[in-house]
């Protein structure tokens, strides 16, 4: 059922909408802007509408618009103004400010029930639209990360490289890339550009496919002419890339370019295969090249062990690797311990974000390439894919409030008996089924609650088996229960698993941080939160 909230200090006025809409909709009220903003911060993108009076006490209508809007809620929420005051310039800063219509009073039922009815159905015909553009737009995106991955792969499969390579490469370009426009803006580079480097540099190694694999994978130390051949591999990639037969001149191919030909190159002019000097060389190949350099000291190799963390930043930073640019050595250790964290495992190694809600954010700014925006969605995703590694395992899910979708994991679904997307799964009767509609409400009503300094809270989750009466059917049943609820009880002859239900609430990272949705993972039991830090669990089945 939609969700209307009406914002009106006339407790008549309230019950005179509420009685015209509650037999269509789900009202709420509130008496002033205040409750009004924090009953939205509340429900945030569930409402579906709001009826908000333009004079009230405390915070009147007006700053409420203004409220909604710094916070982003106008995108998903209609707001329709009711008032007595047709004041033209009280109307126009209304609408200037976000609303999208108005009623007058004294209310005429037909004209509101029609108002908020052709709101609400225009609004979810656009997000619907919206979800249409991005679902295409994530196919085409999905497709080409995973041809251009598997290809990487593929080269990596011939040589002794670990085959995280590509993945840490890509995410320490990533990380530099970002730190580099924290301190510089001399490379005129955005979020649409630093994407492109990230997953174009997947293809750094692609020319070492045509070099023979005893020289790849030699144990010792290369010849001189062996080490000729080796250096080739920038220069054949480059020409493979160039002698495509079609779409040369689109961007990724271009970038792929330059990175493969140029990642060997070094600051001071003694790289190869061009003996390119300082900014010469593109700043992509520039920054792929260190995460390259910095991944190969740290990796052991058939003819090398694999140095610290330390060691390897000392190294680099004392030219023993080649010269590189000073402004990414600042970078470098400026990110030290990020970089330390993704190589030890602990947070990053998957660059595969979530791009159907990438994409449906962007569809919602009225900036497509909104740098700040974009970097904030690729920060979220940084954060869901750290939690995820931390408790690496597969029975794990997401709920994204702004999509109103929960997505499973494929071992998630298949236990739950549930598609492994379920859109509006608060009103999805399987799923309410499962859990219970109070306990569905008590774990939203925790997962708002909790801070963006500690967003961490975790249950006991119980899979409770028991036979039929008369029957060797078993049925399989699921109890989420907050551990300071005490002792939990089952039927006497029920076969009980217990799990642990790890969750982390998501928040936006403009002030003031907004609850936008949540994510979690079952681990077994007997293991403590400290699998947190790193140590494998084995998968719930």
């Amino acid at each position: 059922m939609k969700k209307i909230l009406i914002v009106d200090d006339s407790e008549m006025n309230r019950s005179m909408l509420s009685e015209m809409l509650e037999r269509e909709y789900l009202v709420f009220e509130a008496e002033n802007g205040k409750d009004a903003v924090s009953m939205l911060s509340r429900y945030d993108t569930e409402i579906d509408l709001v009826l908000l009076d333009i004079v009230m006490p405390e915070m009147d209508g007006l700053d409420v618009l203004k409220a909604m809007k710094k916070n982003g809620w106008l995108t998903d929420i209609p707001v329709i103004m009711i008032s007595s005051e047709m004041n033209p310039e009280v109307i126009h800063q209304a609408y200037e400010l976000g609303a999208t219509d108005f009623i007058t009073r004294p209310f005429d039922i037909y004209v509101v029930q029609r108002r908020c009815r052709n709101m609400i159905n225009l609004y979810s015909k656009q997000k619907n639209l919206a979800g249409m553009v991005a679902d295409q737009y994530f196919e085409r995106e999905k497709d080409s990360r995973l041809m251009i991955n598997i290809l990487a792969h593929i080269v990596e499969y011939r040589n002794s490289e670990c085959g995280m390579h590509v993945i840490y490469v890509q995410n320490y370009t990533d990380i530099l890339l970002h730190e580099l426009i924290k301190i510089t803006d001399k490379y005129d580079l955005d979020e649409t550009k630093i994407s492109l480097i990230i997953k174009t540099a997947a293809l750094h190694d692609v020319g070492k496919i045509c070099i023979p694999e005893e020289i790849l994978n030699k144990p010792g130390r290369l010849t001189d002419e062996e080490f000729k051949i080796m250096k080739s591999h920038s220069a054949v990639g480059s020409q493979m890339l160039a002698d495509l037969p079609f779409h040369k001149d689109e961007p990724l191919v271009k970038m792929a370019y330059d990175i493969a030909r140029w990642h060997h190159e070094r600051w001071d002019g003694r790289g190869y295969p061009d003996g390119l000097v300082g900014d010469e060389v593109p700043i992509s190949a520039q920054v792929v090249a260190l995460a390259d350099v910095y991944d190969a000291l740290t990796a052991e190799r058939c003819y090398k062990k694999a140095f610290s963390h330390a060691t390897a930043l000392e190294m680099i930073t004392k030219g023993e690797c080649g010269q590189f640019n000073p402004l990414l050595i600042t970078c470098l250790n400026n990110a030290a311990e990020q970089i330390r964290l993704v190589k030890e495992g602990n947070q990053g190694g998957n660059m595969d974000y979530d791009v159907r809600e990438f994409a449906r954010d962007l569809l919602k700014n009225e900036s497509l390439y909104s740098s700040d925006r974009l970097l904030h969605l690729l920060e979220y995703e940084k954060m869901k894919n750290r939690f995820f590694e931390g408790i690496s395992g597969s029975c794990s899910f997401e709920y994204t409030m702004n999509a109103k979708m929960l997505t499973l994991s494929p071992t998630a679904a298949k236990a739950l008996g549930l598609p492994e997307t379920l859109m509006d799964p608060v009103h999805n009767e399987t799923f309410i089924k499962i859990f219970g509609k109070e306990k569905l409400h008590d774990l939203n009503a925790k997962f708002r609650a909790l801070p963006p300094d500690n967003p961490i809270v975790q249950f006991c989750f119980y899979v409770v088996e028991e036979k039929k009466p008369n029957s060797d059917e078993v049925v399989r049943t699921f109890r989420i229960c907050d551990p300071a609820d005490g002792e939990v009880k089952f039927p006497e002859n029920a076969q009980v698993t217990e799990y642990k239900l790890i969750c982390r609430a998501a928040f936006t990272v403009a002030e003031p941080q907004r609850y936008t949705g949540v994510i979690g993972k079952l681990v077994p039991a007997q293991r403590e939160y400290d699998i947190m830090k790193g140590v494998d669990i084995s998968d719930f089945a």
